[in-house]
């Protein structure tokens, strides 16, 4: 089944809106008649198992242009809207592409190289307006690429992701049935499309019948507020810096009542449980998710329900339905109880591999399992608990420190908006701590830098104490909300 009829499946007649909003809005009847005619547009024009590039920001014109890639039997390759020229140089040379679709304020910003077919807003109204829907075969092939994620390319040249139909079929089924999904639920979007995260809130959602409002401008945190209450949203997921923001940088958020909020999930990293225990606090009725997932898992591969949110605070609870996850050493051997080893993770969601990358897919999948490069253990109650990844490890003094024990207690410092541990070269220690802090407000810095000293003193060993300590005036993000670390 080609996952566009999956998705649509129970939904394709029903004039209920998909997208609602203050700027756009399209029942889930119309997307998929536009859609349609976007596929069999692509179908007469290029054929299939084409690499068609998408860049725009979640919008109309993404899902729609989104949904007829897939249907058309050709690959998505959706990209970050922010991307710089090489990285566009790059994917475009890389995956071959002949056509794209772009919006039309970025046509000016990014040039292609070679003679592509470029397609904008007012092009795509043309199209719907003059193609009619062509007759697609019911045999296709499951296992076939469906689109190429590109990761950040912070280590080195981006790896794209290759998910197939059946990647996302099976995990959209997981995710919702780890969350419980309805047509009843609106989530408020803050997480862009081209991000594995915020793909598969637009699957779930389209597959159940719910509601998407989509918000570009979380910084600005009255807008956010207000969707959230104007459209009666039912939900809302965001990565760390999300939540960060929301709890420390916002004056008004946690005074407000949201009696339509039924529950937000959490991934795209682990946040501080400071920061968890303080939304439940703020809001006791709202059901707290804890995920964890790659974009080497299509999304999602692990969830911690609500209920154990305060017993399992640390965790990152256990595979979501039709996925399998186990610990092992160096030597590919089980773990004991609260032993350390590698999270490896095994389920129909797994990508196929890396895009014209044969080495790097046989050392990230081996015999179906994804290795992570996660450092985790497991409860005796089989909960799992991230340490770290392989490579945040800092070795200073010939002792291995995880940053995220350090950062926690920084964190538990009232003033703390964020906290980065990372190690640099030290001549003694091999690599010296430093904290990289962003404090609430204009604060002396002296006097807080004492603060967290002695905080650190306090409940860390003593060779876990930053040797030094830097001050940000604001939390860096990339357009997914994660944290750019310098």
């Amino acid at each position: 089944m080609n996952v566009f009829d999956y998705l649509f499946e129970e939904t394709q007649d029903i004039d209920k809106d998909f997208v609602i909003g203050p700027k756009e809005t399209i029942s889930f009847k119309k997307l998929y008649e536009d859609s349609l005619k976007v596929a069999s547009f692509l179908k007469n024009n290029i054929g299939q198992d084409q690499n068609v590039i998408l860049i725009s920001q979640n919008s109309v014109f993404f899902i729609t242009a989104y949904l007829g890639i897939l249907k058309s039997g050709n690959v998505c390759v959706p990209l970050n809207y922010d991307l710089e020229q090489s990285n566009l140089d790059y994917v475009t040379r890389l995956t071959d592409c002949t056509t794209t679709f772009i919006a039309g304020n970025l046509q000016a910003k990014l040039k292609f190289e070679e003679v592509i077919d470029s397609y904008n807003e007012e092009d795509l109204s043309q199209i719907l307006k003059t193609q009619q829907k062509e007759i697609f075969t019911s045999v296709f092939n499951v296992n076939s690429v469906a689109e190429i994620l590109f990761t950040s390319g912070s280590t080195g040249a981006p790896k794209g992701v290759m998910i197939s139909h059946q990647n996302i079929i099976a995990n959209t089924n997981s995710i919702e049935a780890s969350l419980k999904l309805s047509s009843k639920d609106i989530l408020c979007v803050v997480l862009p499309f081209y991000y594995c995260y915020g793909l598969s809130l637009l699957h779930t959602h389209l597959k159940v019948g719910g509601s998407l409002v989509l918000n570009n401008g979380f910084m600005f945190l009255g807008s956010f507020i207000d969707n959230l209450k104007l459209y009666e949203c039912t939900g809302f997921s965001g990565v760390p810096s999300h939540f960060q923001i929301l709890l420390k940088k916002s004056q008004t958020f946690k005074d407000k009542e949201f009696p339509d909020l039924r529950y937000v999930t959490q991934a795209g990293g682990k946040l501080h449980s400071i920061f968890i225990e303080e939304f439940v606090e703020a809001f006791p009725k709202t059901e707290f998710y804890v995920m964890y997932g790659q974009t080497e898992a299509t999304a999602r591969l692990s969830c911690l329900p609500p209920e154990l949110i305060k017993s399992k605070l640390e965790s990152i609870g256990k595979g979501i339905p039709g996925v399998t996850l186990k610990i092992v050493n160096e030597k590919g051997g089980p773990v004991g109880i609260d032993e350390e080893g590698e999270l490896l993770a095994f389920g129909e969601n797994i990508m196929l591999g890396y895009f014209k990358d044969v080495l790097a897919s046989k050392d990230t999948v081996k015999n179906g399992w994804l290795h992570t490069g996660d450092i985790a253990k497991i409860d005796k109650d089989g909960f799992y608990y991230l340490v770290a990844r392989k490579k945040e490890f800092i070795k200073t003094g010939g002792k291995r420190v995880s940053p995220k024990e350090i950062e926690g207690a920084i964190l538990s410092v009232p003033e703390v908006v964020d906290c980065t541990i990372t190690g640099v070269d030290d001549a003694i220690l091999g690599e010296a701590i430093q904290a990289t802090i962003v404090l609430n407000g204009k604060l002396d810095n002296e006097l807080m830098k004492n603060k967290i000293l002695q905080k650190c003193s306090e409940n860390l060993s003593p060779y876990k104490i930053p040797h030094q300590i830097s001050f940000e005036t604001s939390l860096q993000m990339s357009a997914t909300g994660k944290k750019i670390k310098k």
